[in-house]
């Protein structure tokens, strides 16, 4: 049977699904309004059922365009992973590689595994995400990044993961703090103090009001700053307590006065993962990305599993 659509259709549908606007999804598909209406409207003829709820505030998917939109998206990286591999053959890859992480991955290696990636690849871009980890593995089940990297082992029977690294999430306090004493404490003992976080656009953010939740304790921050280091300068002036990544806690407690307590809770202690659909099937510049990052692991893994902090 003769198709009766082509990769621009594809592509349109992706971005009308991806702003939930027809009007923003055929500005970014470089079509006029009406050329778009006209091609959803033979797509939805072709397949004989709507693809599109349509309502003042834009448009959803209906479950015809879910399934049509998840199918778009692995066929458009299919022609990227074709033209990736053929550019493999000639000086100078191109290509783009789509990626998410949670909030420690981001802030504690993927830096320094980036710059050297990027230096080798002058041709490749890489788009880089923070989320919680469970929308990381939905968005690489579904086309819609390439790697991700993840705390735990989700259940995702379609995926493949490769171990990376192992972190933990520990409490921070002032150095008189009356928890600065204990050597553990379970978070549930710490949610009568206030806290210090990271902004709202952080994975770690809804991770920790998630695990409040899970123990029936509201959960709010005091006060939200965007990186660990300006968080540890105010729990130093005891603004509140915060949770931290232990390797970047460790850093800063080298020069501020603070105080690092271990966490009891089964959740603060991470093992990172990387996940693809199929490392086989990734384009040959995105595969020497996760062999960079699994490569990576002897190098950063600690030297010692015993907790250490300067402040004692």
């Amino acid at each position: 049977m003769a198709n009766h659509f082509d990769l621009t259709d594809l592509q349109l549908i992706v971005n009308i699904g991806d702003a939930s606007s027809l009007t923003r999804g055929a500005e970014k598909s470089h079509l006029s309004l009406p050329a778009a209406s006209n091609r959803v409207k033979n797509l939805e003829d072709h397949f004989g059922t709507r693809l599109f709820h349509r309502n003042s505030q834009g448009v959803t998917l209906t479950p015809s365009g879910e399934a049509f939109l998840r199918h778009a998206r692995q066929v458009l990286r299919q022609i990227e992973h074709l033209r990736g591999d053929i550019h493999e053959y000639a000086r100078g890859i191109k290509g783009q590689v789509r990626m998410m992480a949670n909030t420690t991955a981001m802030t504690e290696f993927m830096p320094a595994v980036l710059s050297s990636y990027l230096a080798s690849h002058p041709d490749v871009t890489v788009e880089l995400r923070e989320r919680l980890s469970y929308l990381i593995v939905k968005a690489v089940s579904e086309g819609a990044a390439d790697i991700g990297i993840v705390a735990g082992r989700p259940a995702a029977s379609d995926l493949e993961f490769l171990p990376y690294q192992e972190d933990r999430l520990v409490l921070v306090t002032p150095l008189d703090h009356q928890l600065g004493g204990l050597d553990e404490v379970s978070f549930a003992d710490t949610m009568s103090f206030e806290y210090v976080g990271l902004s709202e656009w952080s994975a770690i953010h809804a991770f920790l009001i998630q695990a409040a939740n899970s123990i029936g304790h509201p959960f709010r921050f005091r006060v939200e700053v965007s990186n660990f280091e300006t968080v540890c300068r105010m729990i130093e002036k005891g603004v509140g307590i915060g949770v931290v990544p232990e390797r970047a806690a460790q850093r800063y407690a080298q020069r501020l006065n603070i105080k690092l307590v271990r966490i009891s809770d089964e959740w603060a202690e991470r093992k990172l993962h990387v996940c693809v659909r199929s490392l086989e099937q990734l384009p040959v510049f995105a595969r020497e990305l996760v062999n960079m990052l699994t490569r990576d692991v002897p190098q950063q893994v600690l030297t010692s599993t015993q907790f250490k902090s300067k402040k004692t």
